[in-house]
């Protein structure tokens, strides 16, 4: 009797102690909305050993899966994915201000000095003057104006080095990643032009010491005859008083952001787009007849020429759709707890924005695998801007990536005067695909190789 007592009291108590734990639970949830579903995390690592290499491709099966907002954890790190253009306007537009922090990973924090460059601080007061001064002065019409030279002899001088490469394989990922690092080193700082790929590692050194270099130079003379670069726009507000003061390490911060994200961005779609209408003949006869029906060929390509190439920018926007290089954006992370979809998106959690998979999603594109850029020039309402959420690629509204100006023209340009100025073909013993590989932006797996041919009568116009 006494031991049937014992474990009715054993019952009573833990039925209780449940019934507390629910009862708080539901008190403390006061009604909200649950985590999105998703897949399961083992302890401690959480769903790090099932990533895969194609990262991008990986969490748009998983849409299927899961639905058009899922979680998952790498390590103790919740992440969340948005999938659709739907969640993506409640991320980007309607909440945009509380998910316009950056969610920043261990090397990010290292590398950006805890988060003091343009790209990975919250949004707080340094984020704003960094944007205001990138915008406003760096990236103006007036400085893309002024370094409009530079853009041309660099260009100039790729195509000259391709011609004399006429008839035989060159690599497109060498020529563009090469091109980009000369304009932007001249860019950024007019006297100094450095091999940054093999720099990399001691890029905070380096850039320290072309400041100091710089300010040494500034003492010596007036400044009238001073540099007219990105570094002299940030040199100029070293020593302001009006609010927009910048320390050695944002400006050094800023530097390494416009490089980082210029070249190896840039470069790729540069790539991806040659490699796209290479492969296409009827898109690159439409791209070279309008180059020689609005250039002509007896002239190289200018940048006055870029508004009056329509289907050229078609071609690039149809590119960016296609083969965003940053398919998930900058991560996100949004500032109190929210909802999204109809769930709970806790507040410091990793947000990722699938640009990579709206771009491609039947819903919204016709025939979304087909490289076609006619598809832009029948809709006049996409630009880089992120304006339409459905195309935005260099991101929208707060985040929007401050260097799309540069990144446009440099882009038209670019892939323009190498259409232009060269026929283009396949190696006939190389095998050429446009697999995709993730790390961090999306790039070609395999270089591109292909062969010049001179398309201009005269050979003069490549000297």
């Amino acid at each position: 009797m006494w031991e049937v007592r014992n474990e009715a009291l054993v019952v009573t108590s833990l039925l209780v102690i449940l019934g507390s734990i629910l009862w708080y639970k539901l008190k403390v949830s006061n009604g909200a909305p649950p985590l999105p579903p998703g897949p399961i995390s083992l302890p401690i690592v959480g769903y790090l050993p099932f990533v895969s290499p194609d990262f991008h491709t990986q969490l748009a099966n998983m849409a299927q899966t899961y639905g058009p907002i899922f979680k998952f954890k790498l390590g103790s790190k919740l992440h969340i994915v948005v999938n659709t253009l739907e969640l993506a306007k409640e991320v980007v537009r309607d909440q945009d201000e509380i998910f316009s922090n950056r969610d920043k990973s261990v090397a990010a924090s290292v590398l950006t000095k805890g988060g003091q460059d343009i790209a990975f601080s919250d949004n707080n007061a340094n984020w704003r003057k960094l944007r205001k001064i990138s915008v406003h002065e760096m990236l103006s019409t007036k400085s893309l104006l002024a370094t409009m030279s530079v853009r041309h002899e660099e260009v100039t001088k790729t195509v000259k080095n391709v011609f004399g490469k006429i008839g035989t394989k060159v690599s497109m990922r060498t020529i563009a990643f090469a091109t980009e690092t000369s304009v932007l080193s001249r860019t950024i700082w007019e006297r100094v032009a450095r091999d940054m790929e093999k720099q990399r590692e001691e890029l905070h050194k380096l850039f320290a010491t072309i400041v100091e270099d710089r300010i040494k130079s500034n003492l010596k003379i007036s400044q009238d005859e001073g540099e007219n670069d990105f570094l002299q726009i940030l040199l100029n507000h070293k020593d302001e008083k009006d609010g927009t003061t910048l320390n050695l390490h944002q400006i050094q911060l800023l530097l390494l952001d416009i490089m980082i994200a210029g070249t190896e961005t840039t470069a790729s779609t540069i790539e991806w787009a040659m490699a796209s209408i290479i492969e296409n003949p009827n898109i690159m006869k439409k791209v070279q007849d309008e180059l020689a029906e609005i250039v002509g060929l007896n002239n190289m390509l200018e940048e006055y020429h870029l508004p009056k190439l329509q289907y050229l920018d078609a071609t690039i926007k149809e590119t960016l759709r296609l083969f965003p290089t940053v398919p998930f954006l900058l991560p996100r992370s949004p500032s109190k707890t929210c909802t999204v979809g109809g769930y709970t998106v806790p507040k410091g959690c990793t947000t990722l924005v699938n640009v990579w998979s709206i771009q491609r999603d039947a819903r919204y594109w016709d025939n979304p695998l087909e490289f076609n850029p006619d598809r832009f020039l029948a809709n006049n309402k996409f630009d880089f801007k992120g304006t339409n959420v459905l195309f935005m690629p260099f991101g929208s509204g707060r985040r929007l990536c401050p260097g799309v100006p540069l990144a446009e023209k440099m882009l038209m340009l670019t892939v323009g005067s190498l259409m232009h100025a060269f026929d283009w073909s396949f190696p006939k013993d190389e095998k050429h695909d446009l697999k995709e590989i993730w790390c961090f932006a999306v790039k070609k797996e395999t270089p591109l190789i292909v062969i010049p041919h001179q398309r201009l009568p005269d050979a003069s116009l490549y000297m």
